[in-house]
């Protein structure tokens, strides 16, 4: 029912998020959005975060999302703060992060005047975002807002915009409460049809080689699917790998896991993908960094799909069976007709030949590498943070290069929710405002950022606004003073011509955490990697640990761009065959 309270427009939006549940809003004030923020000034129920930049508030929006499980919201004004949450809004488009991102607009009557701060919002947002909408009416505004957080966090999840013309937000409008608006036309599947999980168990139970194969989607849909992905794979005996997105969803330490798959996957899970019969894709959407070269990708395997969104089955590679759900329901379907089946036939055999290749490809150690006293190797330094946080509940983000890589591969993920990286859009300085998002979410718990010196700089300016709020993140900078990811690629695919990859003027990072009021560590040679680490965890205050980490190091395994998974590049401390060079063409030699 409508409020017999009279509000005006701006104070119906800050009504909307409170009965929405949210606790917090990232964003920057502007002329376009000063109705709103003189809203949030009068009430105690909505915190807000003031950001440095709009790009860092939508990214802290995302990380908040993402380790909560909530909507993130975001607020900027109009034309450059509109503009500048782009980038956000598409790497959370890509990484199916649920956003609700308001943004200020010029009034109605000038729309399409070319006004000061004007531009066409839900033009540019309308292919980064899930859905957009521009506010025209006052009667509309309660239940757009309100449609906006159904649509941002049902089905697959992703960000949404609402555009507010200032003249929308001084008017009077009418309020209605969330559970009076009922989309009609957006309901996405939630529940796999009978048939095809009657198929699929069928297939599982019949397979030689199975493996799963889980992406981001198990941990989008919640705890409760990761649970039942977890005793789904575990009730089957089956291997099972993750995506850079899945990390979490399935425990890492569990015998069952062969680690992340893809382009810096592990040379087990890279190798059993590649050989498999069959596989059950669970909230992955084989995008070109798992899949390879598509016409080599498991030339062999019968595929399973499971995905809440239908413009994902089939849209990269062909499946066998594609199930259209809930994956949290999917599954406990799956379960309940695998447990139902108790004398079915299973080929124990081959799926003991199958493990035993499998250890094979294991002690490969394809992780391994080659240590220095001398100098700090980046594998080494993650080692050791890992080991020196293990006991905590801590909860790690990261930039966009090789240190993302590493830390997939040498931090252990045993729960959903704790790691957050840009993966589809591969967004640099997504990791420290993530980070902040996340603290936000998380008072009192241990936010790490891993980041290289490059990303870092994207929006190192958002250390004011820790400072200022009291999140005391911890940035954790593996310095190799190169674009380290582009420089491997040059090494590797381009002769070692290293065009414009070196940052030869970085600024002293600890004398720069202290002149934000942070706190500045440095390691140079491994013999200091435990001090900083203890330090760095213990002290109440944001904190940047500069550490000095060996610029020539490459990150391994590899699948070449345009590779097959069985085409990889080893590291020269690997086991056996298969470190080399790669050639002008990509072609892997051994």
């Amino acid at each position: 029912m409508a409020s017999l309270k009279p509000m005006n427009g701006a104070e119906i939006v800050i009504q909307s998020l409170i009965d929405q549940g949210v606790e917090v809003v990232f964003g920057y004030p502007g002329g376009a959005v000063l109705p709103i923020y003189d809203a949030i000034f009068q009430q105690s129920s909505v915190r807000h975060v003031l950001v440095r930049h709009e790009q860092g508030a939508v990214h802290m929006a995302e990380g908040y999302a993402r380790s909560t499980g909530k909507v993130g919201v975001v607020l900027v004004t109009s034309g450059p703060g509109a503009t500048n949450a782009v980038t956000g809004l598409t790497d959370a488009l890509m990484d199916s992060i649920p956003i609700v991102c308001l943004t200020g607009q010029v009034p109605t009557h000038l729309i399409g005047n070319d006004a000061f701060q004007e531009c066409d919002t839900t033009g540019i947002t309308r292919p980064c975002t899930k859905h957009n909408y521009l506010v025209k009416e006052p009667k509309d505004l309660a239940r757009i807002i309100h449609e906006a957080f159904f649509v941002a966090r049902k089905g697959r999840p992703g960000p949404v915009v609402v555009d507010l013309p200032k003249d929308i937000q001084f008017a009077d409008c009418p309020y209605v409460m969330p559970e009076s608006v009922k989309p009609t036309t957006y309901r996405p599947a939630t529940r796999g049809k009978i048939q095809a999980i009657e198929k699929a168990v069928d297939l599982l139970s019949n397979a030689k080689k199975p493996i799963f194969y889980g992406g981001g989607g198990i941990i989008n849909a919640g705890p409760a699917a990761c649970k039942k992905f977890t005793d789904f794979v575990r009730a089957t005996g089956y291997p099972c790998t993750l995506t850079l997105m899945g990390l979490g969803a399935f425990p890492a330490s569990d015998k069952q896991f062969l680690g992340m798959l893809g382009m810096h996957g592990t040379y087990e899970a890279n190798m059993a993908m590649h050989d498999c019969d069959v596989m059950i894709a669970v909230g992955s959407r084989f995008d070109d960094r798992i899949t390879g070269r598509l016409d080599a990708f498991a030339p062999d395997a019968k595929i399973i799909h499971i995905d809440i969104d239908p413009s994902s089955i089939n849209k990269n590679v062909a499946v066998d069976i594609p199930i259209i759900g809930n994956v949290a329901h999917v599954l406990g379907q799956l379960t309940g007709t695998w447990d139902k089946r108790k004398n079915r036939k299973r080929n124990l055999k081959e799926l003991k030949a199958w493990w035993k290749q499998i250890e094979d490809w294991r002690s490969r150690d394809c992780l391994a590498y080659k240590k220095n006293s001398e100098i700090i190797k980046p594998q080494y330094a993650l080692e050791r943070l890992q080991a020196l946080t293990e006991k905590r509940d801590t909860f790690i983000t990261t930039e966009v290069g090789q240190h993302q890589m590493w830390a997939a591969q040498f931090l252990k993920f045993e729960k959903p929710n704790h790691w957050m990286t840009s993966g589809g859009l591969g967004t640099m300085g997504y990791g420290l405002p993530a980070a902040l998002g996340v603290q936000t979410g998380h008072p009192g718990k241990l936010v790490i950022d891993i980041a290289g010196e490059a990303s870092f700089m994207m929006n190192m300016q958002e250390i004011s606004t820790a400072v200022q709020h009291h999140l005391p993140v911890k940035v954790f900078i593996l310095n190799n003073e190169y674009l380290g990811m582009v420089r491997q690629w040059q090494e590797l695919l381009h002769g070692g011509r290293y065009s414009e990859s070196y940052a030869a003027a970085l600024p002293d990072f600890v004398k720069l955490a202290e002149s934000f009021g942070a706190v500045g560590l440095r390691a140079n040679k491994p013999s200091e990697i435990d001090d900083v680490i203890t330090e760095m965890v213990e002290v109440d205050n944001v904190v940047i640990a500069d550490i000095v980490v060996d610029p020539t190091e490459n990150v391994y395994p590899m699948i070449p761009s345009g590779s097959p998974h069985n085409e990889m590049l080893l590291g020269p401390a690997a086991k056996g065959k298969g470190s080399g060079k790669v050639t002008e063409k990509g072609k892997v030699l051994v």
